[in-house]
Parts: C-alpha cells; structure tokens; sequence
C-alpha cells in the first residue's frame, strides 16, 4: 500500500528528507518560491554544505499550514 503524497518517481513520504528539486517536481510550487521560503524562515531546511535537505516532518507541517500571505489589491 502507498503513502499516497509523494509517489511519483519512487518518492514516497517513507523517505526521511527531501531536496528542494524533489519537492518541487511533486508540488504545485516552484524551487525559487521554496528556496524562498526556506531564506524566510517559513520552511525549515537542513544544510550539507550545499546541499539542502528539507525533513518530512518540516514538508508536511509546511505543507499542512501553508503560508498566510496578503493578498495584494
């Protein structure tokens, strides 16, 4: 039986982190808006040098309370 979110490609939510191409091939969101969020301080990433390593607790809490943003007029 498969997790459901994130199975495309063998990505499934069994893996323990994830890379900002990963997350981005699997959503609806773009790397830049990701690496965004990630120098905001809204989506917790993990560094490696340069590699960025997002947790699948982080993705999921991300993902589960979005980001309030105003909308601009």
């Amino acid at each position: 039986m498969e997790t459901g979110l994130l199975n495309k490609e063998n990505i499934t939510l069994d893996k323990i982190g994830f890379s900002v191409e990963e997350i981005s091939s699997q959503t609806s969101l773009s790397k830049a808006y990701l690496r965004q969020k990630i120098r905001e301080e809204r989506l917790k990433a993990t560094y490696f040098g340069r590699r960025v390593v997002i947790l699948r607790d982080d993705l999921i809490a991300f993902l589960k309370n979005g980001v309030n943003e105003e909308v601009k007029k």
